[in-house]
């Protein structure tokens, strides 16, 4: 049975940083593409980034380049997203999702996988 379980969300104030897990289970970790997307109350899934199965190529949503991280460590079967400069936009659950693709897929629509999500506030 495949799992993700996402970790480390909490309440930041704006301009802090925080640092969300992905910790997968159940697949073969290094032949599957990780996102991360986040949803706010009353909006679409959002695509954050995205990293490749050997995490040589990355992705990410134009709100969050320059500012957030995607990393894995495929010994660990898990996937990072460091958060910096946070701004109250940013407040949404995040989940991370999994593709067995080498394709950085940005829509929701072509992952298998989906973690419960984790809660991130950024606060004014």
């Amino acid at each position: 049975q495949v799992r993700l379980v996402e970790s480390g969300g909490g309440l930041v104030q704006a301009g802090g940083s925080l640092r969300l897990s992905c910790a997968a289970s159940g697949l073969s970790f290094s032949q599957y593409g990780i996102t991360w997307f986040r949803q706010a109350p009353g909006n679409e899934r959002e695509f954050v980034g995205a990293i490749s199965w050997s995490g040589g190529s990355t992705e990410y949503g134009d709100s969050v380049r320059g500012r957030f991280t995607v990393s894995r460590d495929n010994a660990r079967n898990t996937v990072h997203l460091q958060m910096n400069s946070l701004k109250p936009d940013d407040t949404a659950v995040y989940y991370c999702a999994a593709v067995r693709s080498p394709i950085l897929y940005t829509s929701p629509a072509q992952y298998d996988y989906w973690g419960q999500g984790t809660q991130v506030t950024v606060s004014s």
